[in-house]
């Protein structure tokens, strides 16, 4: 197979300004061809959010602040729940989830059960029991989320799956039936979201939504 072609001279390759640094790309496998070694080796140097699958990498947009407010709200009410009866651990990205050998995904939110903690690693978390997407507004993130995260979830056999829309002003909940996902709910602004997994758990829609706006100070 031959490879991709770059310029051959120095001043070609980017050591002058403006120019792309093709030296530190070539550092790096081409796509197709990373494993899973050079994908963490990677993504813990450069610290930012990078998903994987089968040989290739996929650079994910920066949160925006309002994404990060409802998820730090989505968190706080997870962890009231979860933390005094110690029914697990929730934290939030960046943090790589590993759906399965050569596949790795990167969700706003997830939760183990306390009795699943063996599979908390340092470096990732071998699968979870909850993740939570909250979906950004540009139509390739909307379309990752709403279409192939259900999917690659659903693969790493993820009991539950929160879609959290600010544009639709809404929230979805997917629970694992034999290996696909349905509709637990589709809860709107003036409703309460629940959980099957963790029964008991509520989040009012409304609130979540509302967590969006900045404070005032």
């Amino acid at each position: 197979m031959v490879g991709p072609s770059y310029p051959s001279e120095p001043q070609a390759r980017g050591v002058l300004p403006g120019q792309p640094a093709w030296d530190v790309a070539l550092l790096y496998p081409l796509q197709g061809a990373w494993g899973d070694f050079d994908y963490l080796a990677f993504t813990t140097a450069s610290n930012r959010l990078i998903e994987f699958t089968d040989g290739t990498i996929e650079v994910q947009p920066m949160p925006t602040s309002s994404h990060q407010r409802i998820l730090v709200f989505l968190l706080a009410r997870l962890q009231e729940f979860i933390v005094p009866p110690r029914l697990g651990e929730a934290l939030c990205a960046p943090l790589r989830v590993k759906i399965r050998d050569g596949k790795f995904r990167e969700p706003d939110l997830v939760f183990m059960r306390a009795e699943n903690t063996a599979r908390i690693g340092e470096d990732f978390w071998d699968g979870a029991d909850l993740v939570m997407e909250v979906v950004s507004s540009d139509p390739e993130s909307r379309k990752r989320d709403l279409q192939q995260k259900p999917l690659d979830y659903a693969e790493g056999r993820i009991p539950e799956y929160w879609i959290v829309d600010p544009q639709q002003k809404t929230i979805t909940v997917l629970v694992l039936q034999q290996q696909a996902y349905v509709v637990h709910g589709t809860f709107a602004e003036n409703e309460t979201a629940t959980s099957q997994l963790l029964g008991g758990w509520t989040v009012s829609v409304a609130d979540v939504f509302r967590a969006a706006s900045a404070p005032r100070l």
